[in-house]
Order: structure tokens, then sequence, then C-alpha cells
């Protein structure tokens, strides 16, 4: 028989809740130390780690370089969330959320601050003309998918991946009741993606950068480990979306920046030119 839990009348924080994140989550905010940022020679500097969260911005920003936008040249700083890199005074100063990614753009004369990764697609995209559709339906459309990917990926991040790979000890109706709303959001996609390239109709924008770093990784079995749980071949139409920007240039470089674990040639811990990209993407070869 499971444990049953009686909530006290005022919570009150345990330390010793266990789990891979025990030693930095609080219910509190704001920096828990002193620390300037890192500040390279781009205007654009990028406060991230490789999570799928990340991945979002990194690849919109090789797929900018891609088109030709030079001015989307970016120093990618490692923020080790592990450590609690995400609690300095410096990055609490970009972000009071203490979340990556997170991105100032010195390009002007006054730094602007970007915060949440699904508001630093919208402002990269605006501020350089490409991967959002200039046609107000297709435009909509993208942008529809854009915010529900942003309400969507917590259930199957903080969810979903919280219970089933990260809490120190498997309980069923959480696994559960998680992996039926993952299972949920796959079919909303597997539907939309039947009779659409991309998830706003033919044009590749911001809404598939978003949500490929969290649903295509997990059809490719890139995510969690749990492909076979979840069935995902069982999701075509998702499956078929997910190759294909896979094959992507800038995805494939994208995907590795800011990453500092896993095979020697998926890790570009730091990146201040492409050539830091490039040296470590020939080692796959």
């Amino acid at each position: 028989m499971a444990k049953v839990y009686t909530p006290p009348n005022v919570w009150e924080m345990d330390d010793n809740n266990g789990g891979e994140w025990a030693s930095i989550n609080r219910p509190d905010s704001g920096a828990r130390h002193e620390q300037a940022l890192p500040v390279g020679s781009h205007p654009l500097q990028l406060y991230s780690m490789g999570t799928p969260n990340g991945q979002k911005v990194t690849i919109m920003l090789e797929e900018l370089l891609a088109v030709g936008v030079r001015e989307a040249e970016y120093d990618a700083h490692l923020i080790r969330i592990g450590d609690g890199d995400q609690f300095s005074s410096g990055f609490v100063g970009v972000n009071p959320n203490s979340k990556i990614p997170a991105l100032v753009d010195n390009s002007g004369k006054t730094p602007i601050n970007v915060f949440e990764s699904g508001a630093i697609l919208l402002y990269l995209a605006e501020k350089f003309g490409h991967f959002l559709p200039k046609d107000l339906a297709t435009r909509t459309s993208a942008m529809n998918w854009l915010f529900w990917l942003q309400g969507s990926a917590p259930y199957l991040g903080g969810g979903f991946g919280h219970f089933y790979a990260y809490a120190p000890e498997k309980f069923e109706y959480p696994i559960n009741r998680f992996t039926m709303e993952a299972k949920r959001q796959l079919d909303v996609l597997d539907k939309q993606l039947a009779n659409n390239t991309y998830l706003a109709g033919d044009e590749y924008s911001i809404a598939d950068i978003a949500t490929w770093p969290w649903y295509g990784n997990l059809v490719l079995g890139k995510l969690y480990d749990a492909a076979e749980f979840l069935d995902v071949a069982s999701y075509k139409n998702v499956v078929r979306w997910a190759q294909k920007i896979a094959e992507r240039r800038a995805v494939q470089r994208g995907r590795l920046v800011n990453r500092a674990w896993g095979e020697e040639w998926e890790q570009v811990p730091e990146r201040h030119s492409a050539e830091d990209i490039n040296k470590v993407m020939a080692k796959q070869n």
C-alpha cells in the first residue's frame, strides 16, 4: 500500500526532499551570490545550457547565421544550473526568474535583456525578419503553436520527465498522470502535422524551432530514454517532422551549443565563433 500523505496546514520546506536538484531548489527568488556575467565580443550575449529550452535559442541563432544574417553572431556562455550559476547576481540581473536561457542584446545604445525562450525566439525573429511568417493568418498560426509549446512543454519536462527520469523514487500515479498528458500532446502534434509540413503550414518557423528540442528529441530517442515507453513510433507524422528538421545543418549545430555532457563530439560548452562548432562537428565524420 502506498504511503498516505496528509498536507500540513502551512507548507514548510524539507531539506531532505531528495532528487537530483534538491541542493538548489528553494521556494524563494533572487541572487544567492555575487558574480558578474562574462561578456564576449559580439553584440548578442547568450547565457544558457543545452537543455531543450536552451537548444531553442542556439538553433535559432544558427538558423539566422545560415541565411546570412551576420548580425546574429553571438557568444554563448555556459550556465551550469546544477552548480547554481543561474543564481548569480549577474544572471538574476538579466533574468529575475533564474532560468535559462537569457539573452543580452548590446547592439544598441542601451542593452536589452530578454528572458523566456519563447520571448527570445520572437525577439530575434522580429529583429532580423526571419522565421516568422509575414502573412497574418500564417503568422497567427505560428504564434498559436509557439504559445502552445510554451504552455505544454512544462508537462513534458517538469511533469513527465521529472517523475519518469529524475525523481528519487518511481511513483505510479504521477508517472501515469504525466504520461497520459505527454501522449495527448503528441497526438495533438501528430494530427496537426498530418496535413502540414511544419506546424504553421508549409513554412518553417519559430514554432518548429521551439517545439523540436522537446518533442523532436523525444520521438528521436534523445530525451529521457522514453521512446519505447511512450510508443513514439505510433506518432508517424511527428516522427517524419522531427527527422526532417534534424537534417537541417543549423539544427545539428545549434543542439551542440552549451552542452557539457555526453560524447566529446556532442559538446560545445561555449561558443564564441563558428569555428568552435566546426571543430567539434569535424569529429563526427
